[in-house]
């Protein structure tokens, strides 16, 4: 995985990503939610994150009180301590890290505290999930962050241009 490579590319499609997210958000939601299954599904048969962890060396999962417990536990220290060690406040007031890369990512892209991992890290790059239309600017994002999503984009928008 050339990540420099990817931010170039990801840079370059920015624009033309952005307006095709806006209209997919005029497509019925149903119809949404199959698109980006279809082509998660597919691209994620061959996609191996550890060969890339862009996502853990460039943004911040939002941490819930659940998401803060449950890591905490993992590195053996008080809720209240992680946070200050972590954490910090971020302009929409949720909780996110302090600095990037993660602090649990290791040198070979593995998440020293995987299984407590937060849930928006559980549910990353979210193109699987129910109901995409919420969340087209956030997938949009995404398509600067995750060689995938981008991957993901292309393929929708090839297959909408082929019919």
């Amino acid at each position: 995985m050339d990540l420099e490579q990817f931010r170039l590319k990801s840079k370059q499609q920015s624009r033309d990503n952005q307006a095709f997210y806006k209209k997919l958000a005029q497509r019925p939601p149903g119809h949404l939610d199959e698109l980006f299954h279809e082509a998660h599904d597919e691209v994620f048969a061959h996609t191996d994150c550890l060969e890339c962890a862009n996502c853990c060396k460039t943004t911040s999962p939002i941490f819930y009180n659940r998401d803060i417990d449950r890591a905490a536990k993992a590195v053996g220290l008080r809720p209240g301590d992680f946070m200050d060690k972590y954490l910090r406040i971020d302009e929409d007031k949720d909780y996110v890290l302090k600095s990037s890369p993660c602090p649990f990512l290791g040198p070979d892209n593995y998440c020293s505290i995987y299984d407590d991992r937060p849930t928006a890290c559980r549910e990353y790059p979210h193109t699987d999930r129910r109901k995409m239309h919420q969340i087209l600017p956030l997938t949009y994002q995404n398509t600067l962050v995750c060689p995938a999503v981008l991957e993901i984009t292309e393929m929708i928008r090839l297959g909408l241009n082929n019919r």
